[in-house]
C-alpha cells in the first residue's frame, strides 16, 4: 500500500513539474538567454522527469500487473533509473552559478563535453553494474538490495556535491536562510540510501516492518518534493538576479549615454563661447576701424601709409624710405606718429598700418600705379 502510495504521488508530481520546468526552459532558450545559463533548467527538468518515470514503470508493474516490489528486474529498473537521475544533476551542476570556485565534481564535469562525460560515466558504471548483475542473479543467498551498492556512492557523491553548490549559490543570492532546507535534502536523500541499502529480513529483526515501509516512502516522496521546491526558489532567485543585472546592465548603458551626452554639451558650450568670443573680437575690431576712420592724417601720412600698401610686405622701412626719397629717421617718425594715432602697438604693428592702408586706399595719395 505505502509503495503504491509512494509511486502514485511521485509520478504525479514529478512529471507535471518536468513538463513545467521543460516549458520554462523553451521559454528562456526562445529569449535568447545564455545557453551555458539554462542548461542547469534542461538537466534538472530531464533528473525529474526520469524520477516520474521510474514512479510511473513501477506502478503499473506492481500494481496493474501484480509484480512483487521485490523483484530483481524491477530493482535493476530502480538501480538504472537512479544512476540516470543522477548522471543529470551532476550535468546541472556547472549551471548553478556562484562567486565561489566550484567543487570537484563540476570541475571534473567542466573537463568533458556532455557527450564524453555521458559515455564515461556509463561505460565505468556499466562494467560494474555487470559485475554485480553476474554476482547476484540466480543466486538466492544474495539480498537484492546487493545491485544498490553500486547506485549508493554515486548518490552521496551527488548529495554532497549539490549541498556544495546550492549552498555556494544560495549565500551568493543573499539567501543564507536556505542551508537549513538544502542540509535537510542532504539528510533526506542519506536516509533513503541507507533504507536501499540494509536487508529488510535484517532490519526486522529490531523493528516494526510497517514502520520501516512508511520511513522509506515518506523519505523518497519527502526528499524528492524538497529537492523540486529548492531547484525552484533556486531557478527564481536566478530569474530575479538575471533581470536584476539586464536592469544594472541598461542603468550603466544609461549612463554612459548620459556621461557621453553631458561631453558632448559641453564642447559645444565651449565651442559657442570660443564663437562669442570671437565675435566680440571682430565687433571691437570693427568698432576700432570705424573710430579710426575718423582720424585726420596729414597729406605726408597719407603718402606714407601708400608707400607702405604698396612695398610693405616686401620692403623694410629703410628701403621704403629711399623709394619716398626721404631719410629713413623722417619715415621712421611717420610710422610712430601714425601708430600713436591709431592706438597701435606691439610686433605686428607693420602688418595692421598695411591692412589699415589697404582697406582705406591710400595708394591714391602716391605717384605710384596700383598694378594689384
Amino acid at each position: 500500500m505505502f509503495n503504491t502510495i509512494e509511486y502514485t504521488i511521485t509520478a504525479i508530481v514529478c512529471l507535471i513539474s518536468a513538463v513545467i520546468i521543460q516549458r520554462i526552459f523553451n521559454k528562456e532558450k526562445r529569449r535568447g538567454s545564455d545557453p551555458k545559463a539554462i542548461q542547469g533548467i534542461k538537466w534538472f527538468g530531464l533528473a525529474i522527469f526520469v524520477w516520474g518515470i521510474g514512479a510511473l514503470v513501477n506502478l503499473i508493474m506492481v500494481v496493474v500487473l501484480q509484480w512483487p516490489s521485490t523483484n530483481k528486474l524491477l530493482i535493476y529498473f530502480g538501480v538504472l533509473i537512479s544512476l540516470a537521475n543522477s548522471l543529470f544533476i551532476i550535468l546541472s551542476l556547472p549551471s548553478i552559478e556562484h562567486p565561489q570556485k566550484p567543487g570537484i565534481v563540476v570541475r571534473l564535469v567542466q573537463r568533458f563535453s556532455v557527450s564524453e562525460f555521458v559515455g564515461l560515466f556509463f561505460g565505468v558504471l556499466g562494467m560494474i553494474t555487470f559485475v554485480f548483475i553476474a554476482t547476484s542473479y540466480g543466486n538466492p543467498e544474495i539480498s537484492n538490495n546487493f545491485i544498490w551498492l553500486i547506485d549508493i556512492p554515486i548518490s552521496i557523491l551527488v548529495a554532497i556535491s549539490l549541498l556544495y553548490e546550492l549552498n555556494k549559490a544560495f549565500v551568493g543570492r543573499q539567501m543564507k536562510f536556505m542551508y537549513l532546507p538544502t542540509f535537510a535534502l542532504f539528510v533526506l536523500i542519506v536516509i533513503a540510501v541507507s533504507h536501499r541499502m540494509i536487508p529488510q529480513d535484517r532490519v526486522l529483526q529490531f523493528m516494526d516492518q510497517e514502520f520501516w515501509s512508511v520511513l522509506g516512502s515518506i523519505t523518497a516522496i519527502s526528499f524528492k518534493f524538497l529537492f523540486i521546491l529548492l531547484f525552484s526558489i533556486l531557478l527564481y532567485s536566478w530569474k530575479f538576479l538575471s533581470e536584476k543585472e539586464q536592469q544594472q546592465s541598461l542603468a550603466q548603458k544609461l549612463e554612459i549615454k548620459n556621461t557621453k551626452l553631458l561631453k558632448e554639451n559641453e564642447q559645444l558650450l565651449l565651442a559657442n563661447e570660443s564663437h562669442l568670443d570671437t565675435i566680440k573680437t571682430l565687433k571691437n575690431n570693427l568698432k576700432t576701424l570705424k573710430s579710426t576712420s575718423k582720424i585726420e592724417l596729414s597729406d605726408r601720412q597719407k603718402e606714407v601709409l601708400g608707400y607702405l600698401s604698396y612695398f610693405g610686405n616686401n620692403k623694410s622701412y629703410t628701403e621704403i624710405a629711399q623709394e619716398m626719397h626721404i631719410s629713413a629717421d623722417g619715415f621712421q617718425t611717420h610710422i610712430h606718429q601714425i601708430k600713436k594715432m591709431l592706438n597701435i602697438s606691439g610686433a605686428g604693428g607693420k602688418e595692421q598700418l598695411i591692412a589699415f592702408a589697404k582697406a582705406n586706399g591710400f595708394l591714391k595719395f602716391t605717384s605710384l600705379k596700383d598694378d594689384t
